[in-house]
């Protein structure tokens, strides 16, 4: 798991970079075909209605951890994706098997121990499981932002909290003893190893620098420095130390003696962690891309084994034809037309931070993020961060309004508030008192609609006064809200996975679309309301939907 720094150092090199390399991942020849989701099919219910997939699901919610197994089976999971996968090659296709399923399958890092059992660390809920068989148990809770984890040749576990906490810990692989305390405070260890000597080599993840753990003693020795955001570690079959730096995409060899540095291959930024298996081939994961990958350390080739078009879908404006979707590791542009996917801004390297809401106008992209309780400005010309409100509680949507202020649905204190000024030092509170305020739409001069999540209702409201009228009660969880050309209102029932029509003067509801892959449960430290599911309306009428469950984009149209 990441946190999105703003990290500006040779932005216009890493830029092209990624370019030229994401060509290179898109043009290597493949010895494999890459996994293929089974995308659900929704069902309009309403006459005169078509429901179509524009952009198909995918298994990648963003990976993170990945290991093999006695037998090279590779196994990968993530934090966001809730699910650990089996991954296997039948008949020239890659296959992936859930191994385990949400919400347990949460998974930061993972590792087989010396039972054959598989062991994960859950970095949202602060949880160490094992699956031993087909039983799951939990070893350890309380370890909020627990991230490594990993055996030394003794038998002995190990992991450590990162990026949002700083640790290193032992623990009991039954569960029963206390862990103890090896190291806080010294960096952020991330994805770690043992080497030949029996000491624990890992990446500071705010350090720059890769060092060595004495974990009986604690002593700490640096090995390597210089890099900007090393994420994992690992040593090959003959003792080579590896590491991997996220933010340029660089795959070092270390010497571990002298700490020189010998530059293997120059991959794609913003890759999270990697393996060997037993024939020393590389593997190495994708959060922003939900991708895995085998890479050719001599040759440089990249070969695709799994790779999403969304990630994370949350939140979705429209101009034009032009769908904006703020993808959680990511913010991305859809051709609504032709479902083509486009990366406008990638966590970390163009400073995003987590993006789960997104309005535009103009040249200007507003995203919110509830996880990390702040709104960024992104410029869409120079694709970069401009500026970052903080000091809100799970914000959500937004709208950008005419005199430059944009309006905020601050789920987190039931309340709309208007934020102005140049480092948005002004907050002014429309209205309070709201069950939930989650979506946000237009209805008009000075009046806008939001829905009540928790309370189930959408109700209008007047931004000049904060008088509040209900129009309908008793939905179950209303997300995302747009507003068609009639004035009817578009809303996601997300409890029910469907898409209902408002009449905003009777209060009728028309079910359009039901089965949508929306309503997937977020960790215990997140909001219960969970991510947006959007909805928003094209120029041309057709209406476009967000389902964050299969990664999916949606495009509804009249027949």
């Amino acid at each position: 798991m990441r946190q999105g720094f703003f990290k500006k150092g040779a932005f216009l090199e890493m830029t092209l970079v990624l370019v030229l390399l994401a060509a290179l991942v898109a043009c290597a020849p493949s010895a494999v075909k890459p996994a293929v989701f089974p995308t659900t099919q929704p069902t309009a219910v309403a006459p005169g209605y078509e429901v179509g997939v524009l952009v198909p699901g995918s298994y990648g919610a963003g990976f993170n951890g990945l290991d093999f197994d006695s037998q090279d089976n590779l196994y990968v999971g993530g934090v966001s994706g809730y699910t650990i996968y089996k991954v296997t090659i039948e008949d020239g296709q890659v296959q992936l098997a859930e191994c385990v399923g949400p919400p347990e399958g949460q998974s930061d890092d993972l590792a087989f121990g010396p039972d054959g059992g598989l062991y994960w660390t859950s970095y949202l809920d602060g949880v160490l499981r094992c699956k031993i068989g087909d039983e799951i148990k939990v070893l350890a809770e309380g370890l909020l932002f627990i991230n490594a984890v990993g055996f030394n040749d003794e038998g002995r576990l190990f992991v450590t909290q990162s990026v949002l906490a700083d640790a290193l810990w032992e623990m009991d692989p039954k569960g029963v003893e206390e862990p103890r305390l090896i190291a806080k405070d010294i960096g952020a260890p991330n994805a770690f190893d043992f080497g030949p000597d029996g000491k624990l080599y890992t990446p500071l993840y705010h350090g720059g620098a890769v060092v060595r753990i004495d974990v009986n003693t604690g002593e700490i020795e640096t090995v390597a420095d210089g890099f900007e955001i090393p994420v994992a570690v690992n040593f090959d079959s003959k003792g080579n130390l590896y590491v991997l730096d996220n933010f340029t995409g660089e795959f070092f060899q270390i010497d571990t003696e002298s700490g020189e540095k010998k530059l293997i291959v120059q991959l794609v930024p913003t890759l999270d962690n990697f393996a060997f298996n037993s024939r020393d081939e590389l593997f190495v994961s994708s959060m922003d891309r939900g991708g895995v990958y085998r890479v050719d350390t001599k040759t440089g080739e990249v070969e695709t084994w799994v790779e999403a078009n969304l990630t994370s879908p949350g939140g979705i404006t429209v101009a034009g034809e032009t769908v904006y979707v703020a993808d959680t590791y990511s913010l991305r542009q859809v051709d609504g037309n032709t479902g083509e996917v486009r990366t406008l801004g990638i966590l970390d390297i163009d400073g995003l931070n987590y993006p789960l809401c997104v309005s535009v106008k103009g040249d200007s992209a507003f995203v919110s993020s509830f996880f990390m309780g702040l709104i960024q400005e992104f410029d869409l010309k120079s694709q970069q961060v401009v500026r970052t409100f903080t000091g809100f509680v799970a914000p959500y949507d937004m709208l950008q309004l005419d005199d430059g202020s944009i309006l905020v649905a601050e789920l987190g204190k039931g309340r709309l508030i208007r934020v102005s000024g140049d480092e948005g030092e002004n907050r002014e509170v429309v209205a309070d008192g709201l069950g939930g305020p989650m979506g946000l739409a237009f209805a008009g001069k000075n009046k806008v609609y939001v829905t009540e999540t928790v309370t189930g209702d959408v109700s209008r409201v007047d931004v000049s006064t904060g008088e509040k009228e209900v129009l309908v009660s008793g939905l179950q969880m209303p997300k995302g809200i747009a507003v068609e050309a009639d004035g009817k209102i578009l809303v996601i029932e997300t409890g029910l996975h469907r898409l209902i029509e408002i009449d905003p003067e009777s209060g009728a509801i028309l079910p359009l679309v039901e089965d949508l892959a929306v309503g997937v449960q977020l960790a215990k430290i997140l909001p219960a309301t969970g991510t947006m599911n959007g909805v928003a309306v094209s120029d041309s009428g057709a209406i476009y939907v967000s389902g964050e469950a299969e990664r999916v984009l949606y495009k509804i149209t009249h027949k």
